[in-house]
């Protein structure tokens, strides 16, 4: 017994040293890098990582950084960028501790990493024991991960604000939950630096190849400030950045006889985001009508399905379908008055069942917005459209050449 004892307390022992010497290697690493921005928020992190690290190379900064979303990228000082590997293709947080060592490698002056922590404490954990950011990003405060952070979107907030650094600066575009930001900023002796998105003309949005927004491009733009990088330089180097492979997207396909724009708006798992993506689209004439609203449905996304099947009231589009499973998760939130307008597909549907259903239901000389979560069904949709002969290359925001401001 005093044998067995014996080994757990020195295994213990074994294990915290082993701890104590790779927290601080990690802190050696993070000591070469200057600058460190943590991106953090629900909506449009991986979009703003890019557009910061960008901003940063426009300025002549060596930077590194990595994104979570869609797909995980890290990107090079040079611009370039490849796959994060995961072991078993599971996204853990500690695998920052890699990134980290990775992106010391080059010495740069700058990192722009995105939050990969959901959980109010490992939020914090990733803040202050990870990547000590000297900029947090704190881009919005949306309706998910409610059972993590929620349940109220106060309560999001003050989770989300764990990522703040302490003595830092933290930027962000939130507007209705400002003053909760402002409360946690005080407590952390942080100051709090709100964006305006309508300081960013329109025509300085036409120079992007790809469609972002005014409040992303506002932060990335404060980031830049905040290391001393001009507006004309931060600006070419976002409009030179790669956007992320989850990015809003709309392409063009005639199928069986029927000409049609299909806007892939699945990245926007919230309702504000999915209909503000909508309206910037609507906005921009990249999808008109007669539209079709495609929910894909989940069901281990349940509440959320329901979300977008109650959004249909503020599209009110001329069709819907429903695909993925359990269906009547989105039809029962679906106002009463547009009942007759849902074609539903629910279940696993082989992949030209499935394109020919959707295509189906839809008007001749339409669009379709696919909104839910990308992953079942709609993965298969989206890959089933790309195989498909005659469809388009992706078509973005119309690019022109701005007037660059100094």
């Amino acid at each position: 017994m005093l044998y067995l004892y014996t080994v757990f307390t020195l295994s213990c022992l074994g294990l915290l040293v082993a701890g104590v010497i790779e927290q601080r290697n990690h802190d050696r690493n993070l000591d070469t890098i200057p600058h460190r921005v943590l991106v953090n928020g629900i909506r449009g992190k991986s979009s703003i990582t890019r557009l910061c690290a960008g901003a940063l190379r426009g300025g002549g900064l060596s930077v590194v950084a990595k994104t979570t979303g869609t797909a995980a990228r890290f990107v090079f000082p040079d611009g370039s960028e490849e796959p994060v590997h995961r072991k078993f293709g599971i996204a853990n947080v500690v695998e920052q501790i890699g990134i980290v060592r990775r992106a010391s490698v080059y010495r740069p002056d700058a990192m722009v990493i995105e939050c990969m922590a959901v959980m109010p404490a490992l939020q914090e954990i990733n803040q202050v024991k990870l990547i000590r950011s000297t900029i947090g990003v704190l881009c919005n405060v949306r309706e998910d991960h409610l059972a993590e952070m929620g349940p109220t979107l106060d309560d999001v907030a003050r989770s989300l604000c764990r990522s703040m650094p302490i003595g830092g600066v933290c930027i962000t575009a939130e507007k209705e939950r400002l003053h909760i930001l402002e409360e946690e900023a005080r407590r952390r002796d942080c100051r709090l630096i709100a964006v305006d998105p309508e300081t960013v003309s329109d025509r300085e949005m036409a120079g992007f190849g790809w469609i972002t927004f005014k409040e992303n491009v506002a932060i990335a733009l404060a980031v830049a400030e905040q290391l001393g990088v001009g507006r004309r330089y931060a600006l070419a180097g976002m409009w030179a950045a790669p956007p992320d492979p989850g990015v809003l997207s709309v392409s063009r396909k005639v199928h069986r006889g029927k000409k049609i724009r299909f806007a892939n708006v699945f990245a926007a798992n919230d309702p504000e985001s999915t209909l503000m993506n909508i309206r910037q689209l609507e906005k921009q004439g990249l999808i008109g009508r007669p539209l079709t609203v495609l929910i894909n449905c989940r069901p281990d996304r349940v509440e959320r399905n329901g979300q977008m099947g109650a959004l249909c009231k503020d599209i009110d589009p001329e069709n819907i379908v429903l695909i993925g499973e359990p269906t009547r998760s989105a039809r029962a939130t679906i106002p009463a008055g547009l009942q007759d307008r849902v074609t539903d597909l629910g279940g696993k549907l082989p992949p030209e069942q499935l394109l020919d259903g959707v295509v189906s239901a839809t008007d001749a000389d339409s669009s379709i917005v696919a909104v839910g979560n990308i992953h079942g069904q709609g993965e298969i949709l989206i890959h089933q459209l790309d195989e498909c002969p005659g469809w388009d290359q992706e078509e973005r925001s119309g690019r022109r050449e701005p007037q660059l401001r100094g």
